[in-house]
């Protein structure tokens, strides 16, 4: 089947690095790739990282892209009085 396919930079430097280990076609690594990764055998396990109760905000969060514009905004002008 003939398709188009959009890699990523990333994705692309690794299938053109899997080209040249193994000294084929660019269709012939992309494929393997896919076939490594779609049938490795063993189903993946989703990571699940640990939670912890951080208590009560001291910061209105439905706010928070303020807060972070506010706090940006005056280290700015401080770094501005410090180079006066």
């Amino acid at each position: 089947m003939r398709t188009t396919v959009t890699l990523d930079d990333d994705t692309e430097q690794l299938v053109r690095a899997r080209m040249e280990q193994r000294g084929v076609s660019f269709k012939q690594a992309l494929n393997d790739a896919i076939r490594d990764g779609v049938s490795s055998g063993e189903p993946r396990e989703l990571w699940r990282g640990k939670t912890y109760d951080m208590g009560e905000s001291s910061v209105d969060l439905t706010h928070a892209l303020r807060v972070a514009a506010d706090l940006e905004d005056k280290a700015i002008l401080e770094r501005m009085r410090a180079d006066g």
